[in-house]
């Protein structure tokens, strides 16, 4: 079956967040909607809808009007098993030490690596982004530079591949939460296929907002793998949720977003311990004072 997308772009989060409601309400009803800031500055959100059938063309344009956005392009996907098209597409990533596969390349997996499975069908945060990476390389580096961590949480954490992977080396429970319930469910069952149940607790939070994560505060490792604006807004909280002497990693941040991401937490305590630009992703490794 065919799928249609329909993206729009217009200036602010409330404009945008308006025409995201308004798009449910159409004949044919999208399969899907999403309303995303775009991260370079602009100030411009992109919303967009997935259909089933051939959306409606004239309403769009009313829409588009009605909320001051351009015009909506309208595009006809192939069908594409995107699956088996990840599978071709995503060779594994080796970062340091660690080894993140799916399953159709077990048997690449080196002698003395630490595997990290990730399936195709759960590409976000597999390591093949520039973001993922640049942790996961983060990390490594400060394993090999003796540090032992005993408290760990993945605020964000997609797949949860970050702290699996720190699982991997220190025995303490890490915690990997995300705003997303979907996303927590993926990383419920990745927990699970690396046999790390009982080792990575997944729980559904904004930011650090949860009892399990404030009683188990604070910690001496933070990933944050999110966006510039969130990890922004997250400075104070982690520093208030980090302990002395904590490493905060961070990513999901563009290059030249960088500096005033490293300005905000070196405001709320902390120094730069390590900067890793990756194409066009800067990932920061962070001490807390």
């Amino acid at each position: 079956m065919p799928t249609f997308t329909a993206f729009t772009t217009l200036p602010g989060k409330d404009q945008g967040e308006a025409l995201g409601d308004a798009l449910e309400d159409l004949d044919p009803v999208p399969t899907g909607v999403g309303v995303f800031e775009i991260e370079d500055g602009s100030g411009l959100w992109e919303v967009g809808g997935y259909f089933e059938a051939p959306p409606p063309e004239m309403e769009l344009a009313l829409l588009a009007a009605a909320y001051g956005a351009k015009p909506f392009v309208i595009s006809e996907l192939p069908e594409t098993d995107w699956v088996a098209k990840v599978r071709r597409d995503l060779s594994p990533v080796e970062a340091g030490r660690f080894f993140v596969y799916g399953s159709h390349d077990a048997d690449r997996v080196p002698a003395g690596a630490e595997p990290l499975l990730i399936e195709a069908a759960m590409a976000f945060g597999t390591g093949h982004h520039g973001t993922t990476l640049g942790c996961l390389r983060a990390l490594d580096r400060l394993i090999d530079a003796g540090a032992v961590k005993h408290n760990v949480i993945d605020v964000g954490c997609g797949t949860a591949v970050l702290a699996m992977a720190a699982a991997r080396i220190w025995p303490e429970t890490a915690l990997a939460s995300d705003i997303d319930a979907v996303a927590v469910e993926v990383a419920e069952a990745n927990v699970r296929a690396n046999d790390l149940s009982g080792r990575v607790r997944c729980l559904e939070a904004v930011g650090f907002d949860h009892p399990e994560i404030a009683a188990a505060a604070p910690f001496d490792l933070v990933f944050a793998n999110i966006l510039m604006a969130p990890l922004i807004e997250l400075a104070p909280e982690m520093a208030r949720h980090s302990a002395p002497g904590a490493h905060a990693i961070l990513s999901g941040i563009l290059n030249e977003q960088a500096d005033e991401v490293e300005t905000v937490y070196v405001q709320n305590g902390y120094s730069r311990a390590h900067r890793e630009e990756i194409q066009e992703w800067t990932t920061l490794t962070l001490l807390r004072g």
